[in-house]
């Protein structure tokens, strides 16, 4: 937890300065009633005249008065700290989240990412905010009240001492028992997260199953693991405060008893002093228990709060996978890409995925690349814009290394499509343009001309506001080859030198899917093309046929080339098609 205040700007520490001498000035106000208190006792027993009585009354109204004004100060200061760094904590998390590969993603899921940023960021915000205005004032207002009443009477401190004694005992047993299942608390929110994701993105499929009622079981024994583990921790906890209340009315009494046998044994001229002296002691003492009361609220944050800042350090100081290269680097060539031995495995893996893969686009080609299923034909083009490092090898893209570029520098060249069209709610427009904030200017004229070469006009132009019409979260509103052709144009509009196409025609009939590579093919001639498919259809025509089984290249060559030679291709390509679209 330590190490994530670190984080806190010399602004933050200059108002966490003032807060602490405010609260300490808070603790002197709060302080001085009690002595105020007994100076009116001392004027009574000497029969002070009236007027000072009320001078002294005005005093203690006017010390709980700033008091009153200096906590309300506090509390602004302890908000605006509280708030700004939760805002500062949240903008670091987003930024090192975005820069995470494939591979950290998968390490931490991304249900416990989005459970990190939000509950976990709530959870330091609030220790802050209560932290300032409890966790410095209870120390500083025990100490004080304990030197106040030390030099009172003998009896009545070691009471106190061991009221005090009997209560921290019972605080730490109890926080002995809760700090293991805080960390169990968090981890179950991921769960309840990923549950909950789960039934809203896969809702078709549910309802399509008819699994609503196991989805509901899943939920409801994660929410019930959850809610069993948060009421072992509040009814714990909620011991504390009946226990405390319980200690300081104990206190109180014994004070009063105690007093009452010291009053009584006293000699006539001490008594008045020693009923003094009791009537300030209580008030001492009750702001001692108050003190560790505050402590004890405190308490229960805490644990909560060092589980959280481990769970958002982990995220912050995770090593990146995937680093920027070198500034300023010319190519020697354009729309080239070459993978040179390249191997490949996932960093938790035994087996290569991929191995030995060699070969070179060159600027203008088409390369397909076909293999059965989880054969690696997604992550070999997954490799170019470095969603993954490769494991040996080296790719270059004109020419130079990938890990050589910056990675914006990388990912200007390429146009990616991947498996799963992404729509982000917003208009067509936005969609599509996504793409080209930060390659050059946005224009409505190249959002038009990338959806007519997708294929992609046809059916926009006759939706309500057209171009403007808004898309529902995810393409929920949006059938599956609808988001492709639009995921299609959110590529083509970046004007790439490289266009990556994963199985991006999978959802398209074979009209649609026909038209739109014959207009890549007439627009798109000076660019290099990936296209990884399952439909032999889509690739026969293509420059260069990679073919992947087992990952590692069996065939390479163009189409009639692998009919006769690569058994694997001859599988997949009469598995499709009939003799006669095979010789056609």
């Amino acid at each position: 937890m330590i190490k994530l205040f670190k984080k806190l700007n010399v602004t933050n520490i200059i108002y966490i300065i003032i807060c602490i001498v405010l609260v300490a000035l808070s603790v002197n106000l709060d302080l001085k009633i009690p002595d105020y208190m007994s100076e009116i006792t001392n004027l009574i027993k000497s029969e002070g005249i009236l007027n000072d009585i009320l001078i002294v009354g005005f005093k203690m109204i006017l010390c709980a008065f700033g008091s009153l004004i200096v906590t309300i100060v506090i509390g602004y200061l302890a908000s605006k700290i509280s708030a700004g760094f939760s805002k500062k904590l949240r903008e670091a998390i987003f930024k090192k989240v975005s820069k995470f590969s494939e591979g950290e993603m998968k390490k931490f899921g991304i249900d416990s990412l989005i459970t990190r940023t939000t509950n976990d960021v709530t959870q330091v915000e609030m220790l802050i905010g209560i932290g300032l205005q409890m966790l410095i004032k209870a120390p500083i207002m025990a100490v004080w009240a304990i030197s106040k009443i030390l030099n009172k009477s003998l009896e009545l401190s070691i009471f106190t001492g061991i009221c005090v004694a009997i209560l921290l005992v019972i605080i730490v047993i109890i926080m002995i028992l809760v700090l293991p299942k805080f960390s169990m608390v968090q981890k179950l929110i991921d769960d309840i997260n990923l549950v909950s994701r789960e039934n809203l993105t896969g809702v078709r499929v549910i309802r399509a199953f008819n699994a609503e009622s196991y989805i509901e079981d899943k939920f409801d024994n994660k929410n019930k693991l959850l809610t069993k583990t948060q009421l072992f921790n509040q009814r714990a906890i909620g011991f504390i405060f009946p226990f405390i209340n319980f200690i300081m009315n104990f206190l109180s009494l014994g004070i009063y008893f105690i007093g009452a046998l010291l009053i009584s044994t006293s000699i006539m001229s001490l008594k008045i002093s020693m009923f003094s002296n009791v009537i300030v002691f209580t008030s001492y003492g009750i702001q001692v228990v108050l003190s560790f009361l505050m402590l004890a609220v405190i308490f229960m944050i805490v644990p909560r709060t060092e589980i959280s800042a481990r769970r958002i350090n982990e995220v912050l100081d995770t090593d990146l996978e995937v680093l920027d290269g070198n500034a300023n680097i010319i190519p020697s060539e354009i729309g080239t890409v070459e993978f040179k031995d390249v191997s490949f495995k996932y960093p938790d893996a035994d087996e290569y995925l991929l191995k030995d893969i060699s070969f070179k686009a060159n600027k203008g080609e088409v390369v397909a690349i076909v293999g059965g299923t989880g054969s690696g034909k997604s992550t070999l083009v997954n490799l170019i814009p470095r969603f993954y490092d490769v494991t040996s090898g080296e790719i270059l893209v004109d020419n130079i290394n990938i890990k050589d570029y910056k990675l914006n520098d990388l990912r200007s060249k390429l146009g990616y499509i991947p498996q799963r069209a992404f729509m982000f709610s917003d208009t067509i427009t936005n969609n599509v343009l996504y793409g080209t904030v930060n390659s050059h200017k946005s224009t409505i004229k190249e959002a038009k001309e990338a959806l007519k070469i997708a294929e992609a006009s046809e059916f926009v132009d006759k939706l309500e506001n057209k171009m403007d019409y808004k898309i529902a979260s995810g393409g929920t509103n949006l059938s599956g080859g609808q988001k492709q052709r639009i995921s299609i144009s959110r590529a083509l509009a970046r004007n790439p030198e490289i266009l990556i196409f994963d199985d991006s025609f999978s959802a398209l009939d074979f009209k649609t899917d026909s038209k739109l590579r014959e207009n890549i093919r007439k627009n798109m001639k000076d660019k290099t093309l990936f296209i990884v498919a399952q439909r032999v259809g889509t690739i026969m025509n293509a420059d260069k046929i990679i073919v992947i089984d087992k990952g590692k290249i069996v065939g390479m060559g163009k189409h009639k080339e692998l009919l006769n030679n690569c058994k694997v291709y001859q599988e997949i390509c009469t598995s499709q098609l009939s003799k006669e679209e095979l010789n056609a």
